[in-house]
């Protein structure tokens, strides 16, 4: 995922330590956001949309409409340039706000597809569903929702590749401007706008291999080692181990796509001495083996390339 437009999503102030922090979970996360519908409506209509384990969004292109779902305790109003997003791909319903009305209503919509067996901070950090309101998003999402209509539009060559490419920095924007309202909140987002504990995640992102232990962390945020780990434990709902643990799981399957890099290369990159240990800890926490994400990825990647 790319982010570096995140520096001028933000217009109210906000702890300087976030927005690193937050890039470097986003750049380690293996999602991918992908368009693959641009339905129009017009009259009375609806539209399910089941759950097939992916996450879903729908960019409003133009019209109006109204969103359905039991994640939801009432229907949402969207308009144009309205972003929904159901990052565990709750089932929901899209239809007509007013069947009466003569409007047509065209969406973009796409699937968020986490290339992970282990579970990225980032969903379990986002809630059902959210929404980013054309009317309340910052300058750059609004460019940026403008020009993939202003594409959509289009019969321009590499068109697919660009929405896709277009789809991906918009929900970047949207993750920012979900952490950045619901920083109140308990979880990953409430640990970013915590200064003492952002400094911490931000180190464990960009530093995976280095030798964290309990005391160089709460060293890291100027705590006792007793009151950072009841903190951060507070916060994030796990200990501070256990989430580099699991953190240099899913950095390890990113890496494990690599075929230039060898699994005991990966184990000594991510701080383990042994690539037995390396292996016996993948296996456990992300329930299957390294040589498996490995065949996997060489079995894909056989697909792609096969001519059409």
């Amino acid at each position: 995922m790319h982010v570096d437009a995140y520096a001028n999503l933000t217009r109210m102030p906000r702890p300087p330590s976030v927005a690193p922090a937050l890039e470097a979970l986003l750049n380690q996360s293996m999602l991918r956001v992908e368009v693959i519908a641009e339905p129009k409506f017009c009259g009375s209509w609806f539209a399910d949309a089941t759950c097939n384990g992916n996450g879903l969004f729908h960019l409003v292109n133009t019209g109006e409409c109204l969103i359905e779902s039991d994640a939801l305790a009432e229907a949402w109003y969207l308009q144009a340039g309205d972003l929904v997003v159901f990052p565990h791909g709750d089932p929901h319903r899209l239809r007509a706000r007013d069947a009466a009305a003569d409007i047509t209503t065209s969406l973009i919509c796409g699937e968020l597809r986490y290339a992970s067996h282990t579970r990225h901070p980032l969903s379990h950090a986002l809630p059902a569903c959210f929404v980013v309101r054309d009317a309340q998003a910052d300058i750059l999402f609004r460019q940026l929702s403008a020009m993939m209509v202003e594409i959509a539009k289009t019969e321009v060559p590499g068109r697919k590749v660009l929405l896709n490419k277009l789809a991906d920095t918009l929900f970047t924007l949207a993750v920012c401007d979900y952490a950045h309202r619901h920083a109140d909140q308990q979880g990953l987002f409430a640990a970013l706008a915590d200064n003492r504990i952002c400094k911490v995640l931000q180190a464990v992102h960009e530093e995976p291999g280095h030798p964290w232990t309990m005391q160089n962390m709460a060293a890291h945020a100027c705590m006792s080692r007793s009151a950072f780990a009841e903190r951060f434990a507070q916060l994030m709902n796990v200990p501070p181990m256990q989430y580099v643990t699991q953190w240099r799981v899913n950095v390890a399957e990113r890496l494990l796509h690599d075929p230039d890099l060898s699994v005991a290369s990966i184990a000594e990159r991510l701080g383990y001495s042994s690539e037995a240990a390396f292996r016996r800890l993948f296996k456990r926490v992300s329930g299957t083996s390294p040589g498996r994400i490995r065949a996997d990825s060489r079995h894909s990647q056989d697909i792609h390339c096969q001519p059409d």
